[in-house]
């Protein structure tokens, strides 16, 4: 007599088989479920949807390459991200599928640059519920709306109040659209399961007026609160988060406005699993960029000169990174300021400002030297080897500016990190062009190769999708119970070391898109190693062999077979075996 078992957990998927209360036609209207055409013959009929689909039976590598070209048919880039949009929430697996078999085609539409322009027009795109939202408004019923959301087991969440989207400004509840794509990136390249995972948009109101009396915009039409009812209501919801999901849930925060986003890393970040993706984020990712360009030239941290075009949150994160790289390298802090210069839109950061504008960010980075106000005459004065734009201000790298570098350098560091690609300090040709070839160039937005004296140069793209998704893998495997500083200088130098002869050759400072999840899954091996040795890993007992335990955490886009293997023993032998190798993410 047959003796019913327990449904199999698959470990390199990380879901159970569906049970067999779920119908044919919920199989076909669930993005987590359906396989469409991949549905075989057998299993049509089993599930009552046999001639409901054309009778081809496809593999799941046939659609990915049939979605592709008609991706390739489409012309505009926001029609790109809504064809991308909409299969996600068709079929979760051929979307997850065709992200890692096309990343460097597809990743533009899915984040930067296009997600700019998504968020600008947001009110009209929103179609499905793919976040939570949650208002001003439900103050003191925080935890009341996160029960709302139907997946209980939540390990990653990103947030924003969309207060500094991009180089956009405060796009209030249109920001939705950043949490959606990076989370994302969270599952494509990360491989953190995408039922564990949740955008969310504080829409605490938005303070651009075209944007908030715009007739179809769909947050609330009213102003920021003041900041201490503000601060009052993240109070609320980082304690709900807690209280839902309990307090290893990883919380990354997004596109805040400046002051906010310091304010809430240096309040939060040893009290939560938290982290600031513009300043820490983009500090590790600017920082592998630098380790790369150094190996490329022979030369180390301590003999560099670093000047900020811009002193936000990237260029400060990137900053502060460095005073740490610089500590472990032997320099004390005091010094390692010295080599550190920042201007902003008013100007060089000098101690004589102090009565002006500047914030305690800042202040640690003022100079006691005269005030400067034009770029050019900044470089001609501290004559730096390694320039970092980080304004959103266009065009700001000049061709004056670029001549200089490369007169006062023999091999120019030049970054230009500021995105979408219209608020880039320069393009990858003008770099190229006006320093004659001789830089090394980066930049946030992605720039096609190009020719320059008969040699193919790859633009490196300083994408924060090398880091974070790494990051989060790491940090929701080993619940950690806080992301310190060290780990993103850790993640960093994870980083630049999977970079190959091969890429320097090429120009490049970063490996090609297509390792991005090679870069996550190593990152994360080195964050899990980290919270271990530190203490701050609260999985027990430990794992002796982390490769192989972060190997059963990832999830892997595959269809699901209707008939769970242990009721059809034999309807396997003829499948091809599945390598098994715990030495590598690809298998």
């Amino acid at each position: 007599m047959y003796k019913k078992q327990a449904p199999e957990l698959n470990f390199t998927s990380g879901r159970r088989y569906v049970t067999s209360s779920t119908t044919g036609m919920m199989r076909l209207n669930s993005k987590h479920y359906n396989k469409a055409l991949a549905f075989t013959i057998k299993e049509r009929q089993l599930l009552g949807i046999h001639g409901l689909l054309p009778p081809v039976v496809r593999t799941v590598e046939e659609q990915v390459r049939i979605y592709y070209a008609q991706l390739l048919n489409l012309n505009q880039d926001l029609a790109k991200y809504l064809f991308l949009l909409n299969l996600s929430e068709c079929n979760e697996v051929l979307f997850y599928k065709l992200l890692e078999a096309y990343t460097e085609k597809c990743l533009p539409y899915v984040y930067t640059p296009t997600v700019g322009l998504v968020c600008q027009r947001y009110s009209y795109i929103q179609e499905f519920p793919r976040g939570l939202y949650i208002t001003f408004k439900d103050k003191g019923h925080v935890c009341n709306v996160l029960q709302n959301w139907p997946e209980p087991d939540i390990r990653a969440i990103l947030v924003t109040d969309g207060g500094r989207v991009l180089g956009l400004g405060d796009l209030g509840a249109n920001g939705m659209g950043i949490s959606v794509g990076k989370i994302t990136l969270y599952t494509a390249f990360g491989k953190v399961r995408p039922h564990q995972c949740l955008p969310i948009c504080l829409d605490v109101g938005c303070n651009t007026d075209s944007v908030r009396e715009e007739p179809y915009y769909m947050g609330l039409k009213r102003k920021r609160p003041p900041v201490d009812e503000y601060d009052e209501f993240i109070d609320e919801f980082m304690q709900a988060v807690v209280k839902r999901f309990g307090q290893s849930c990883l919380i990354q925060f997004e596109d805040f406005g400046n002051n906010d986003a310091f304010r809430f890393l240096e309040k939060y970040r040893y009290q939560y699993c938290m982290f600031n993706d513009d300043i820490q984020g983009t500090g590790a990712v600017g920082l592998a960029g630098i380790i790369s360009a150094l190996k490329c030239t022979g030369t180390d941290l301590k003999s560099q000169r670093i000047l900020f075009q811009g002193a936000g949150e990237a260029a400060i994160g990137l900053a502060q990174l460095l005073i740490i790289a610089f500590k472990k390298a032997g320099v004390k802090e005091d010094e390692a300021l010295n080599y550190i210069f920042m201007r902003d839109s008013k100007g060089l950061v000098v101690k004589e400002r102090l009565a002006d504008t500047l914030n305690d960010n800042k202040l640690l980075f003022a100079k006691d030297m005269p005030f400067i106000f034009k770029l050019e005459d900044c470089i001609r004065e501290i004559k730096p080897t390694i320039l970092i734009g980080a304004s959103a201000q266009a065009g700001s790298f000049t061709k004056e500016v670029l001549r200089l570098m490369s007169s006062f350098n023999a091999v120019p560091i030049i970054f230009a990190l500021s995105n979408p690609t219209a608020k880039s300090e320069c393009t990858a040709f003008e770099a190229y062009t006006h320093t004659k070839g001789k830089c090394l160039f980066a930049s946030g937005s992605p720039f096609p190769p190009l020719e320059y004296d008969g040699r193919t140069r790859y633009a490196s793209q300083a994408n924060n999708a090398y880091i974070f998704p790494g990051i989060g893998l790491g940090a929701t495997a080993c619940c950690i119970r806080y992301i310190p500083s060290e780990i993103f200088l850790i993640a960093a130098r994870t980083l630049a070391d999977i970079c190959t002869p091969e890429d320097y050759a090429h120009g490049r400072l970063y490996p090609p898109l297509s390792k991005l999840s090679c870069c996550a899954f190593e990152i994360a091996l080195s964050v899990i190693t980290y919270a271990h040795i530190t203490n701050l890993s609260t999985v027990l007992p430990r794992p002796t062999n982390v490769r192989a335990f972060l190997k059963h955490q990832i999830y892997d886009a595959k269809y699901e077979p209707v008939i769970p293997p242990w009721l059809n023993p034999n309807g396997n032998q003829n499948e091809k075996v599945r390598h098994n190798c715990i030495d590598c993410i690809d298998c």
